[in-house]
């Protein structure tokens, strides 16, 4: 029984161990994975833009090349002044 609590004991030491040093290589790393984490969204958001927004654009109508006046002609009617 004895050697059952040892080793529970060293497997839990070694648990808390892993859990110790996994907190300290993500404090010592954060900084980098958080660059490399928004450069790779930077990137990807970049390259689907594009395409996002082409998609919602409506197509534009042509232009006809021949207008008319800048006002319509009336019929007689007249400015008041």
């Amino acid at each position: 029984m004895q050697k059952v609590i040892n080793v529970l004991a060293v497997f839990s030491f070694l648990v808390s161990g892993a859990t110790l040093y996994g907190a300290f290589y993500l404090y010592k790393n954060a900084d980098s994975m958080i660059e490399s984490a928004t450069e790779k969204a930077v990137k990807e958001i970049s390259e689907a833009l594009p395409n996002i927004v082409g998609e919602m654009l409506p197509d534009v109508p042509e232009i006809s090349p021949v207008t008319g006046g800048a006002i319509p002609p009336t019929g007689g009617a007249s400015l008041p002044f």
